[in-house]
């Protein structure tokens, strides 16, 4: 009975979301976890009869069977979705989903690598190897712009506008972004496109892609987790270092400097404020630093002490 309001979800999260494949396919699994329990529970009600009580039934059945709160934020956040649907759509006049409380989740932030810590990383890499001069180009860049994993394989060279200091980045939902791009990734992005790239026999389909692997084929987003683990682990470092380590520092030096929040919003392709907020977590200790060299009360002390 549920069928056809999964399928008009899907629609709907493809067409008017734009959502990826994966994406929707999350989001399908959610609702069918509710359509499990309501079997389960004998009590398969249209959406437009569940209630609060209902759902709060139903987070509660999903914490007992185990699931990190982390999952089961994500169910919730499918479910209040798929409501948010069926207002739209006048298949249920509430929104159940109102009320409904997710666990309280700690935020777990990434490790952030220093700027020594990256050029350390970067300095592992062997520049006498084709590869080696591809790596380097690919983490300069990543560094440079804070992209997204996905954004760095999926980089046109279409997409490269040198001279105007920028990249053009296809991030989620297919939504463009200009991000500006630093002296020393177009270095080695040039360097490997001019006395690399031009020796890889190209894949059809791939000629437009900046990264190949030696078949000329585009990388998948696995081998750059571990072209950087490996790095990381010659580079002698502990930290927990995958490509995301790299938009999350990138983020995290750029507010240190002193950016403004909503700029590095636009260079990360943030759809919301808030997601970007996470970076304003910067240790006590540098933000103590920094009142005590430039607050003239707390300089006044460091002159008293």
């Amino acid at each position: 009975m549920w069928e056809p309001y999964k399928k008009g979800f899907k629609a709907y999260l493809q067409l008017e979301k734009s959502l990826s494949d994966n994406s929707t396919e999350a989001y399908l699994r959610d609702i069918d976890k509710l359509t499990e329990y309501l079997q389960q529970s004998h009590s398969l009600k249209a959406p437009s009869e569940l209630k609060l009580k209902d759902l709060q039934q139903f987070t509660k059945w999903i914490a007992e069977s185990g699931m990190t709160p982390s999952s089961q934020a994500r169910i919730i956040s499918g479910i209040r979705a798929f409501y948010k649907y069926c207002l739209l759509e006048n298949i249920s006049k509430t929104d159940p989903t109102t009320l409904l409380e997710a666990p309280k989740l700690k935020r777990a932030l990434p490790d952030v690598l220093s700027f020594d810590e990256i050029e350390k990383i970067i300095s592992q890499i062997d520049l006498s190897k084709p590869e080696g001069g591809r790596n380097k180009a690919i983490l300069e860049t990543m560094y440079s712009c804070g992209l997204r994993v996905s954004e760095v394989v999926n980089l046109r060279i279409s997409q490269l506008y040198y001279e105007a200091g920028f990249i053009r980045v296809t991030g989620k939902g297919d939504k463009e972004r200009l991000v500006p791009v630093g002296r020393s990734a177009v270095k080695y992005l040039k360097i490997y496109l001019k006395d690399i790239r031009v020796h890889i026999p190209v894949k059809p389909g791939n000629e437009d892609i900046v990264f190949l692997n030696k078949r000329g084929a585009k990388l998948s987003r696995v081998m750059i987790f571990l072209i950087i683990k490996e790095l990381a682990g010659k580079a002698g470092i502990q930290k927990t270092v995958s490509p995301h380590t790299f938009r999350h520092s990138f983020a995290t030096h750029l507010i240190e400097g002193g950016a403004d929040l909503r700029a590095v919003q636009e260079m990360l392709g943030h759809e919301s404020i808030t997601t970007t907020e996470i970076y304003t977590h910067l240790d006590r200790e540098f933000l103590r630093k920094t009142l005590e060299n430039f607050h003239p009360a707390f300089k006044s002390q460091k002159a008293h002490g």
